[in-house]
């Protein structure tokens, strides 16, 4: 797993608009050196179609991270929409259905699935407003269903939220469904761990999260963001990484994308990362995997 040349973490957004402030690109090249913010095109921030286009065209070997899920929950009950006779059989399908049924949607957003007659009786909308299917009968908790991965990110220490919540600032439901319409409009052209086989060589999308790299930079406690440069090279440097330039505050979505760049970089050598106890062929298939849960 040598074969990097550069890593590509990307912080995400799902947020309605053309561009997003709330999107980063940073890049740590595999020959060392202090990770890099890309500029977007515009002072107004990415738009998701610009992220889109640069991961498509990837020409050098880049291990590429994005922080959203690539999936939703399917192992706990057999599939990721129980009761609706539409649900999906596996990831790639699930990304087919989400995009189909936001054509109308601008800039990629997920508003078209999250209102769905169907598709909505499995979300969190609101404060009291819940779909009629957004729990499992039986569920333990209030707190929705979760992904074999998102189970390992729990029993490492930091607090994913289900991807059928759509309330509240943590929240990544609209994330990663825009995100998902992303993936399959990548049409193939950039395989996606697992949920694709590890190729020999080129560019590999994988999953991340964020609050996994600030733990392994030295960040503890419930609060996981980055917002000066001082903390950011202290986490940067137990990282093995060279420092950037700037003093002050840093807002965390480019602190985010800076850390994980270099989180990359430090341990995607780390074979048990590829290989974790939980992921099975199915799991791989159907709801994917985040690389770093164990």
């Amino acid at each position: 797993m040598t074969r990097f040349t550069q890593f590509l973490a990307v912080d995400w957004s799902g947020a309605k608009g053309a561009r997003q402030k709330g999107i980063a690109l940073a890049v740590a090249l595999a020959e060392g050196g202090p990770p890099v913010l890309v500029a977007p095109p515009d002072p107004k921030g990415w738009a998701r179609s610009e992220v889109l286009a640069i991961v498509r065209n990837l020409k050098q070997p880049t291990l590429v991270g994005l922080d959203l899920g690539i999936g939703l929950p399917f192992h706990d009950a057999g599939a990721f929409f129980p009761g609706w006779d539409a649900t999906p059989a596996d990831a790639r399908s699930l990304w087919a259905l989400i995009d189909a049924l936001c054509e109308g949607d601008p800039n990629l957003e997920a508003g078209g699935f999250v209102t769905h007659a169907e598709a909505s009786r499995y979300f969190r909308h609101g404060a009291g407003l819940e779909g009629d299917r957004f729990m499992l009968p039986g569920a333990a908790t209030r707190e929705g269903r979760f992904r074999v991965a998102e189970t390992a990110q729990r029993q490492q220490g930091v607090r994913p939220v289900s991807n059928f919540n759509l309330v509240g600032a943590a929240q990544v439901g609209k994330s990663s469904l825009t995100g998902m319409r992303m993936l399959h409009r990548l049409g193939g052209k950039v395989p996606v761990w697992p949920i694709d086989p590890l190729p020999e060589t080129g560019p590999v999308v994988t999953e991340i999260y964020t609050s996994m790299a600030a733990r392994l930079g030295g960040v503890t406690g419930t609060a996981t963001k980055i917002r000066t440069y001082a903390a950011l090279n202290e986490a940067l440097d137990l990282l093995g990484s060279a420092p950037v330039t700037g003093s002050g505050a840093i807002d965390d979505h480019s602190s985010d994308a800076l850390l994980t760049a270099a989180w990359l970089r430090r341990v995607h050598t780390n074979r048990d990362l590829w290989h974790p106890p939980g992921l099975t062929a199915e799991v791989a298939r159907t709801e994917g995997w985040t690389f770093g849960a164990v």
